[in-house]
Parts: structure tokens; C-alpha cells; sequence
């Protein structure tokens, strides 16, 4: 015998069974050496799988030791046995384990992704050795397109993948006929021959005759250890199948082709593509599984649809709202004489003047600025007479106002110069004069008491805001109200609109400072107009965050059913997590693979959410509202963002519980 290379001291293995246990194998001592071929034979129920999966570092006895290579596995943590499987290991199964998702070719170099061998050299390696089996018109088949035997030969391949020394062959032919049996029995004897270690676990007493070395145990015991007539050397060496069995070798993930490949970036390139193959895993999941994953995506599709929709809704609602808040004249101060509107001696104050209004108009913060002087009048045109506020306002009121022409034109600068009998009327005079002709009005004189003034503009209706909007009203320059109507130079009010890149708190201290420097004491009053914006912005704002947090509720019900189906989804896949486990997956490898899943589906949906939001905007439009949503591409972002956070946070649960699974239970199906 050569060298030992597994030892087994004391070993016993007990599983719970009700309030008890119940003892599989007992005080096991055993010496296997490196290059045997060896045949573990007992009837169902004897133990020898057990003893199987304890030499294949996939379950761990209850008492004893158990070395490999000298190696002490007892105190090992899981990713340190995924290293031994990995390095030392290969293993074939009686049902084959492949991953129906996966091609041959694929299947045989998963070994080779979990120990960070390059992509291109890993499946140069798995092809080779297709070759050799005689698959190579078979290595973009799936395993359901193969036979029992090319199924099995494929598994034998992915077990000489990452050149491991050790084969464990748990019931190799069980589910093969016999022709396809003795082939594969045929290829175990080849490997021996070539050196490796050849671990078979069988119930047939035929099988067990082709080893060196027979072991039989019984009710978890050794029964007999038996060695039989070797092999002669020439039908060692001569090959039966006609397959060209690869030598002995190290282990790909030990044998870095040069010294720039190694190190860390040899585990940065091995970690790149373990993520890969994750990524590449959750698409084929994704595609095998349609309904299951739309399902998975459709909370948050909703969620996010909603929060961008919301998101848009508030956006456009309150660009509408500003926009009627802009057409009252709001981002202005109105500025009056006395102490507030209350003020009984307003009307003798009379130190606000067109000076003031002249000098503010001077200042940096200011866009425009007009005097304003007011009066009420009965309004005449032929046989038609009304009531009428008649306001004096400079050329910058309608600016500062935010003032539309509907028809004709409003009067400038010379107007209120010459003090010109020009006058622009607004929609309820229209309506009250001519009948809403606005060709009709435009060129005619209208009388203001005993002044005429001809109309040379209409203004379109403003929001009413504060109850004025059926007033009619008239519009002169302020000179010619105050020299032809009042005869009093004193103004009613000034209106400044301020410039939109400072707080209007900050404007209204100036003014207030710079007018009260000029009088020499503070005998006016502000009406700061845009409050009234700021308040209505600040509520559409808690309306548009208070209907968004509903939205975000809907995306956490939908995070907890991404964190269902995912639950769902690993106990249906724990055939394929032993697998994985068994050709040397870590936790982590387990852990990345199943979190990234769970990231797919939530940034999937969360893209799917985004395009039914942006439908909903399209239909939208096609309704005619007064109002179009405004999508934000920040909305749009943060949304695909906390569509991935999702995956992250309710994902890792599923996926830290498919980490965790024992790779015998995983393989036996839970």
C-alpha cells in the first residue's frame, strides 16, 4: 500500500430521530492510500454513503477524527471543507447531479469557477476532457438532450476538472444499463490506472470485485477489509473504451501559469468570475422560471411605477400650481403707506413716491417695478355703462404681474411719459363693453368719468385669488390717472417683483431698510405675495411626499414578496446548492449567487416599473389634462437605487439560508 491519504480514527455518525438518535456508523478505523482503488460494499441502510460523505468532507462525524492529506477536518470551518472538495475531490453521483440549466460544457467546469481558474482556460480544460469521453458533439447539450451513460460521463469529467487525486463514486452504474455500466466502470479503472485514488461505494457485489480492495460494512461497522488479485499492468495500461484518460495532475486552482496571474489578482480575477457565473445563473433562473419571476417582480413594479408616477404627478401639479400662482402676481412685494391695511391714516401718508419707485428699480434684486394709484369710475361706450376699478400703473406692472395680452398690445414707457389716454382693459370688460369682441374694442374710446381713453390692449383673465377676478377692471398710465382723474401725485402702492436667486425674505428686509433710510422713518407696509407661493408649494409638496410614502409602503410589501418567492425558490433548488457545494462552493459563492438573483428581479422590476410609469404619463397625455406629469431622472434613479437595496436587504435571508444548507441534506433534496 502507498501512502496514506485519508485516515479515519474512532469515526461515528448519529443522526436525531425523535427523542433519540440513531447511530449509522460506529467507531470506524480506516486507511486509505494514495493510488488505490477501493470498494465500500454493504446493503441499503449500512452506512457506507455515510462513510462516503464523511471521506468526501460533505458531513462530519459525530466523534473521531478524520484527516486528509494529515489534515485535521474536525475543527475546519465550511469554506475550508469547500477547499478540500475543491482541491482534493471529485465526485460522481448516481443520479448525475447535473444542473439542468447549465450545458455540458458548463456543467464540467463549474469545479474550475470556484477554484478562480480563468474563464478561457477553464473551458479549454473542460473541453479536452469531453473530448476524451467522447462528447465533443455533445458539449452544448443539456443534460436532458443526453443519455443516462453521456450523463454520467459528463459527471465523471466535471469530477477530473480541477485535477483532483481523490474519485468518490457513489453508486456509479445504479441508474445505468448495463452496457453503459461497464463503460463507466471500464473509465474508474483507466483513472486508477493513471493513479488516482478510487473511492467506490456500491451494493453489487460484482462491481466491488473490479477494486483492489474490498471493504464491507454492515450496521455501521467494518465488517471485513479484503484485498483483491491486482490488475497486471498491461490491462492497467491499455485503454478499453478508446478514451484518453488525462494524467494525474495538480490542481488547476494550484498551478497559476505565471507569477503576474497569482496573488491578488488571481483572487480578484477568480472572484470576478464567481460573480459572473452568479450573474449568468440568475438570467437562465429568470428565463426557466418566467411566471414565477414576473410574479416575484410585480410588487415592485407596482411600487416603483407608483413612486415614479407619484413622483411625476407632484412635479407637474405643482408647475400648474405655480403657474396660476404666477399669473396672480406673486414674487412681488406690495408695498403701502401706513402700518398695515387697517391703518386709518394710510390716506394721508404721502411720502411713497415715484421717486422711490424710481430708485428701487436701481437695486440689484429688483426685475421690475411700478407705481400704482387706483380709483373707482363709471365706465362708458355708447349705450353700455358699468362700474370699473380704474388703476394708474407704470409700463413694468404687467411684467411684474405676469400679465398676457390677448389682443392688441399693452402701452410702454413713452405712454406713461406723455401721460397718454391709452388703456388696457382685461376680460370682464370685454365682455361687459363688446360682447367679448376683442376686434370690436381694440381702437375704441371708452370714457372713465369725464376721460376718454382709447383702448389699445386687452389683457387675458388673471386668477382671481382673493375674490377680485369679477371685477372689470381698467388700466391707464398711472400719470394720467393721477394728473386727468385724481390730481393727486401721491401713490396707492408700489409693486416690485424680485429676481427669482434670492429668498424674497431677504428682498423685503432690503426694501424695508432701503425705504425706510430714504423716509427717514417707517411709515409703510409689505405685502409679501410670494408667502402665498411658498405655502401652496410647501402643501403640494406634503401632498405629493404623503401620497409617496403610500407608494414606498407598496414597495416594502412587494420587498417582503421578492423575500417569499426567494425563500420558495432556494428549497427548490437545494439539489442544486449540494452540487455546487460538492464541486467546492463557498458560503459565500452560494451566498453571492442567490443575493444577486434577488438584485436581478428587483432592478428588473424596478426598470419594468419605470416604463409603466412612463406609459401612465403617455396615456396621461392623451386625456387632454390641463396638466402634463414631469418625470425626474433623479426619481428615476433613486428608484432603480432602492429597487436594488430591496434585493439586498430581502434577499439576503433566502440567500444566507442557502449558504448555510448542509451540502448532504442539500444533495438528498433538503
Amino acid at each position: 500500500m502507498s501512502d496514506t491519504v485519508l485516515e479515519l480514527r474512532g469515526i461515528s455518525r448519529a443522526f436525531p430521530a425523535g427523542d433519540g438518535e440513531v447511530e449509522v456508523l460506529s467507531a470506524v478505523d480506516l486507511d486509505i492510500g494514495r493510488g488505490e482503488f477501493v470498494a465500500i460494499i454493504g446493503q441499503s441502510g449500512s452506512g457506507k454513503s455515510t462513510l462516503m460523505n464523511i471521506l468526501g468532507c460533505l458531513d462530519r462525524p459525530s466523534q473521531g477524527s478524520y484527516r486528509v492529506e494529515g489534515q485535521v477536518t474536525g475543527d475546519l470551518e465550511a469554506d475550508q471543507l469547500a477547499r478540500l472538495r475543491r482541491e482534493h475531490f471529485g465526485f460522481i453521483f448516481q443520479r448525475y447531479h447535473l444542473l439542468n440549466e447549465l450545458t455540458a460544457l458548463e456543467n464540467v467546469e463549474m469545479p474550475a469557477i470556484y477554484a478562480g481558474v480563468a474563464s478561457g482556460a477553464r473551458e479549454q480544460r473542460a473541453s479536452d476532457l469531453l473530448t476524451r469521453f467522447g462528447l465533443e458533439d455533445r458539449q452544448e447539450h443539456r443534460p436532458g438532450q443526453l443519455s443516462g451513460g453521456q450523463q454520467q460521463r459528463v459527471s465523471i469529467a466535471r469530477a477530473l476538472m480541477n485535477g483532483g487525486d481523490i474519485i468518490l463514486a457513489d453508486e456509479p452504474t445504479g441508474a445505468l444499463d448495463s452496457r453503459s455500466g461497464e463503460e463507466v466502470l471500464a473509465v474508474l479503472k483507466e483513472l486508477h490506472a493513471f493513479g488516482r485514488t478510487i473511492i467506490l461505494v456500491t451494493h453489487d457485489a460484482s462491481v466491488a470485485a473490479m477494486a483492489e480492495r474490498v471493504i464491507e460494512i454492515k450496521d455501521g461497522r467494518i465488517l471485513s477489509d479484503t484485498t483483491n488479485r491486482p490488475s497486471s499492468p498491461e490491462a492497467s495500461s491499455s485503454s478499453t473504451t478508446g478514451i484518453d484518460i488525462p494524467a494525474q495532475s495538480k490542481p488547476m486552482a494550484e498551478a497559476p501559469s505565471s507569477p503576474a496571474k497569482s496573488g491578488i489578482f488571481a483572487s480578484l480575477r477568480g472572484q470576478v468570475d464567481r460573480v459572473g457565473e452568479s450573474f449568468k445563473m440568475a438570467l437562465r433562473s429568470m428565463q426557466a422560471h418566467r411566471v414565477r419571476a414576473v410574479l416575484t417582480m410585480l410588487g415592485i413594479i407596482i411600487g416603483i411605477a407608483s413612486v415614479v408616477c407619484v413622483v411625476a404627478l407632484g412635479a407637474g401639479s405643482q408647475q400648474k400650481v405655480l403657474a396660476n400662482i404666477s399669473s396672480l402676481g406673486t414674487n412681488t412685494l406690495e408695498i403701502f403707506p401706513g402700518k398695515s391695511f387697517g391703518d386709518v391714516r394710510s390716506g394721508k401718508i404721502t411720502t411713497l413716491t415715484v421717486a422711490d419707485a424710481d430708485q428701487l428699480a436701481k437695486q440689484s434684486y429688483v426685475v421690475a417695478v411700478t407705481p400704482t394709484v387706483s380709483t373707482s369710475s363709471t365706465m362708458r361706450y355708447r349705450g353700455q355703462e358699468a362700474s370699473a376699478q380704474v388703476s394708474g400703473v407704470g409700463a413694468g406692472y404687467f411684467d411684474a404681474k405676469g400679465a398676457k395680452v390677448l389682443a392688441g398690445s399693452f402701452f410702454d414707457a413713452s405712454s406713461v411719459k406723455r401721460r397718454a389716454q391709452e388703456a388696457v382693459i382685461d376680460e370682464n370688460t370685454l365682455d361687459a363693453l363688446f360682447d367679448g369682441e376683442a376686434d370690436a374694442a381694440l381702437g375704441s374710446t371708452i370714457l372713465l368719468g369725464d376721460v376718454p381713453a382709447k383702448v389699445i390692449g386687452v389683457m387675458e383673465q388673471q386668477q382671481g385669488g382673493f375674490g377680485g377676478s369679477q371685477n372689470l377692471s381698467v388700466y391707464l398710465p398711472y400719470t394720467t390717472l393721477q394728473t386727468r382723474m385724481l390730481g393727486d401725485m401721491s401713490l396707492r402702492s408700489i409693486t416690485v417683483r424680485m429676481t427669482e436667486e434670492v429668498e424674497s425674505s431677504i428682498v423685503e428686509q432690503a426694501v424695508t431698510d432701503f425705504l425706510t433710510r430714504r423716509h427717514g422713518t417707517k411709515d409703510f407696509f409689505i405685502l409679501n405675495t410670494d408667502d402665498i407661493r411658498e405655502t401652496i408649494t410647501a402643501t403640494t409638496q406634503t401632498l405629493t411626499l404623503l401620497v409617496a410614502a403610500i407608494a414606498v409602503i407598496s414597495l416594502f410589501v412587494g420587498g417582503i414578496g421578492v423575500m417569499n418567492i426567494m425563500l420558495v425558490t432556494v428549497s427548490e433548488r437545494v439539489n442544486e446548492i449540494g452540487v455546487r457545494m460538492a464541486v467546492g462552493a463557498r458560503q459565500g459563492d452560494i451566498l453571492q449567487q442567490f443575493l444577486i438573483e434577488a438584485v436581478l428581479v428587483c432592478v428588473v422590476g424596478g426598470v419594468l416599473g419605470i416604463l409603466v410609469a412612463l406609459g401612465f404619463g403617455f396615456l396621461f397625455s392623451l386625456l387632454g389634462s390641463s396638466f402634463q406629469l414631469i418625470y425626474s431622472s433623479t426619481s428615476m434613479i433613486a428608484a432603480v437605487s432602492v429597487s436594488s437595496l430591496i434585493g439586498i436587504v430581502f434577499g439576503y435571508l433566502p440567500a444566507r439560508n442557502a449558504s448555510r444548507l448542509d451540502p448532504v441534506a442539500a444533495l438528498s433534496g433538503g
